[in-house]
């Protein structure tokens, strides 16, 4: 047994992750019975990740706000473009796709107890409000929105404060961050009971009948990943893409599509940061603000089911209103993390560009959460892998500014 430890450290932990998926995969098919007894150990890991996260969040930014200095530059602006702009562009493929393969629904029978949001003002106002949170409340809620502000907030407060104020926050930041790492090692054991109550729970039989869908959906979100964002990412950094796409495609997005949330990658996310050798002070900032407003796969979903809605209503759509879509897709999914459902409640905002009336968008709502086995895992992957992406993205577009040299071609 102690070889075989030993034998298991030695590997890496995306090696062991895909161990642990195999294993997951043969119990799930051969003994499900006996394999849903461990199905707690992805229940397990999630809600470790998900308690650990808002600490770490609060404790590590206001760390870096506290010890930041003036006039060193930290790359939000950029960051914060990426994020947007990645969205956008997200939101303008799922248009483009859905003309060219234009998707008909037989459409379900939608929850009684789904509520979608008003309009977009109220998704802002929403977000507006999380702002403003308690911040023992924030917490708890893992309000991500009402955690940075506190944070920052915070941190700006205690500038002036004595250094050993400051040391003791850094050190409880730094211990928050080992936890995570003890956490993190254990990822092939929950990803193991994940995958197995995917398969024991859900099963795929019900997919079937949305295979044109779900093609449009899922081609969109592989595009966007092996397509969209190396292109963004090349423009930034001069050099071939790739090994850092499939990097943060394999290390981050991997964890997040059984996870399926953006915040319990969290720290998946900071730890693949530190592991690039990115500047602390600017991922402990831009990892936590993209798990809420960084949603390309989000916006893919809220187009395309749209205009799968549109196409089985046989309304007509031109290109300015084809165009307008994807705005609205951009901001519907950066307020996806505010609404209690996330990207599916908020495709009755964009129907109404339509005039597709709530209770038919609302049956197009039903369609989503039965395809969201894969639907939601994909978007989650695509989400939180490009919030490491654009991170590093961004930095390494400044430092390639300053003349200095980099080398994405290691990271792969």
């Amino acid at each position: 047994m102690r070889k075989v430890w030993h034998a298991w450290n030695r590997l890496s932990l995306v090696k062991q992750i895909c161990i642990g998926l195999v294993i997951g995969i043969i119990l799930a098919l051969a003994v499900p019975s006996v394999a849903k007894t461990l199905t707690i150990l992805g229940t397990l890991f999630v809600g470790a990740l998900k308690a650990v996260a808002p600490v770490l969040v609060f404790f590590l930014v206001m760390a870096a706000i506290a010890q930041h200095k003036s006039g060193h530059k930290t790359n939000m602006k950029s960051i914060l473009v990426l994020y947007l702009f990645g969205t956008f562009l997200a939101g303008l493929v799922a248009v483009i796709a859905s003309f060219m393969f234009p998707v008909s629904l037989t459409l379900a029978t939608a929850s009684d107890d789904l509520t979608a949001p008003g309009g977009i003002a109220e998704v802002l106002k929403t977000l507006l409000t999380n702002i403003v949170d308690n911040p023992v409340s924030a917490i708890y809620n893992a309000n991500y929105i009402g955690i940075l502000a506190w944070a920052i907030v915070l941190g700006l407060a205690l500038k002036s404060a004595p250094d050993t104020t400051k040391t003791m926050i850094s050190n409880v930041s730094d211990a928050v961050t080992k936890i995570v790492t003890w956490v993190i090692k254990l990822a092939p054991f929950g990803i193991m009971g994940l995958v197995i109550e995917s398969i024991t729970t859900s099963g795929l039989d019900t997919l079937l009948g949305y295979g044109k869908l779900l093609a449009v959906l899922l081609g969109c979100m592989i595009f966007v990943a092996l397509v969209v964002n190396p292109i963004i990412v090349f423009v930034c950094t001069r050099q071939n893409p790739y090994p850092l796409v499939f990097r943060c495609l394999r290390e981050s997005g991997i964890t997040a599509f059984f996870t399926r949330s953006s915040a319990a990658n969290i720290p998946v996310n900071m730890n693949l940061c530190e592991k690039l050798g990115l500047n602390k002070d600017t991922y402990a900032v831009s990892i936590p603000l993209g798990a809420t407003i960084n949603m390309a796969g989000a916006a893919v979903t809220i187009s395309v089911l749209t205009l799968a809605a549109v196409h089985t209503l046989d309304i007509p759509v031109d290109i300015p209103t084809a165009f307008i879509l994807s705005v609205v897709a951009a901001v519907c999914a950066c307020g996806a993390s505010g609404v209690a459902g996330g990207s599916l409640l908020l495709i009755p905002l964009a129907c109404s560009l339509f005039g597709i009336p709530d209770d038919m968008a609302m049956k197009v709502v039903g369609v989503g959460f039965i395809v969201g086995v894969l639907q939601d895992s994909c978007e989650t992957a695509l989400n939180s892998s490009t919030d490491a992406l654009f991170t590093a993205a961004a930095e390494f577009r400044e430092r390639r500014k300053k003349g200095q040299k980099i080398d994405i071609h290691k990271v792969g």
